[in-house]
């Protein structure tokens, strides 16, 4: 699945990463992979936005604005068994 790539927040400052590989383990989307002890980002494109690189990175090398768009209700139909939704039908304001 391919989401917005223009629009997509993540940031990762290769600089300040550890090598521990937290981001590989929790991406679905395998955005991250690891290369000579470190992580890489390999498809930017591919993030949902989660938040979970994030939120496991100790050195504070990946920064995404997690919840934000049709992330956030891919999440929740995931999780609930429902279908997605970032209630952009109808006259919601919370439209991503």
């Amino acid at each position: 699945m391919r989401y917005l790539e223009d629009v997509i927040t993540l940031e990762f400052d290769a600089a300040k990463c550890n090598g521990c590989g937290l981001c590989v383990l929790v991406c679905p989307h395998a955005v991250f992979a690891m290369a000579e002890k470190r992580a890489a980002l390999v498809d930017r494109g591919a993030c949902m936005e989660c938040g979970a690189c994030s939120k496991n990175c100790e050195p504070g090398a990946i920064q995404v604005r997690s919840g934000v768009g049709c992330a956030a209700g891919v999440l929740v139909g995931w999780l609930t068994g429902s279908e997605p939704t970032c209630d952009c039908a109808g006259n919601s304001s919370s439209c991503c």
